[in-house]
């Protein structure tokens, strides 16, 4: 495979990325959730989604993958502790933060599918 080709790959994949993470936003606007930020980014990691209902935060991994299965496995388990990570530092930097919950869910887009949202994955 040329560079070419890797740097095309490399694009449609972030692109289907975005096209996920836009599409599990919108199921979440759906179902009375607030979008407080998209790709949060820290020095300790990156969170796709953070969603809030009133004193609920969701931080939230999107992966687009064929079937739920495939998408729940791919969030590793180094990858969960990055979230975490990060979901602390935001929470900390929330005025209300003493009086708020969290919890992180995995959304999962598959193909002509409606996003599959699973609620404290992990």
């Amino acid at each position: 495979m040329s560079a070419g080709d890797r740097l095309d790959r490399k694009r449609r994949s972030e692109r289907k990325g975005r096209r996920a993470e836009w599409l599990a936003a919108l199921a979440l606007m759906l179902k009375g959730y607030r979008i407080a930020a998209l790709r949060y980014r820290t020095p300790v990691g990156e969170i796709d989604i953070v969603a809030r209902k009133r004193d609920l935060v969701a931080f939230v991994e999107v992966k687009a993958r064929r079937d739920l299965a495939a998408g729940v496995d791919a969030v590793s388990y180094p990858a969960q502790r990055r979230i975490a990570a990060a979901g602390e530092l935001f929470i900390s930097r929330q005025k209300d933060s003493a009086r708020l919950s969290w919890r992180h869910d995995v959304i999962v887009v598959s193909p002509w599918k409606w996003p599959k949202h699973l609620e404290d994955a992990f």
